[in-house]
């Protein structure tokens, strides 16, 4: 049984014609059995970035949010402070093992990294980099296995019916 996915893109230059990250998360989904609800690009400012995901953790159909962007350390990028007050919980493991992971690509680069990972009304949301290789090493070595029913010992899957208790 696939979820319902929207997929997030936070950049000022990008345009969904040329947003490779965006297309490679969509591939990568519908390719795991889950289904695109919507995908949608936003420039960096705090507000557009709060107001879609907003939309989205009220919509019942979609139980994943995953953004690309804006998680860098310049003036503009703002993800992570546009959509962390929006959280009820967060998965601090997300981040400690994203940056783990891409230590072995980008080195010491990875401390630059802030990825994050929440649940905000029952739909759990990712944060990554915008950089291909980010979207790609997040979804196929994190994202993708935690969306699986089968992966074991636990999955997020599993949670999805109690994260509004």
């Amino acid at each position: 049984m696939g979820l319902g996915i929207a997929l997030l893109t936070v950049s000022d230059t990008r345009t969904l014609e040329d947003d490779h990250s965006g297309a490679a998360l969509q591939l990568r989904l519908e390719a795991a059995g889950h289904h695109l609800v919507a995908r949608t690009l936003v420039p960096d400012d705090r507000y557009c970035i709060r107001a879609a995901v907003s939309t989205w953790i009220a919509d019942p159909v979609v139980r994943v949010v995953i953004s690309s962007g804006g998680t860098g350390l310049t003036g503009r990028d703002g993800t992570p402070e546009a959509i962390a007050p929006l959280l009820d919980k967060t998965i601090e493991g997300f981040g400690e093992l994203f940056r783990v992971l891409s230590f072995e690509t980008i080195g010491t680069s990875s401390l630059q990294s802030r990825a994050l990972a929440g649940v905000a009304n029952g739909t759990v949301i990712f944060v990554l980099p915008g950089s291909l290789d980010a979207v790609e090493t997040a979804w196929d070595r994190l994202i993708c296995a935690q969306l699986d029913e089968h992966t074991k010992p636990c999955n997020l899957v599993q949670l999805l019916p109690r994260l509004r208790e």
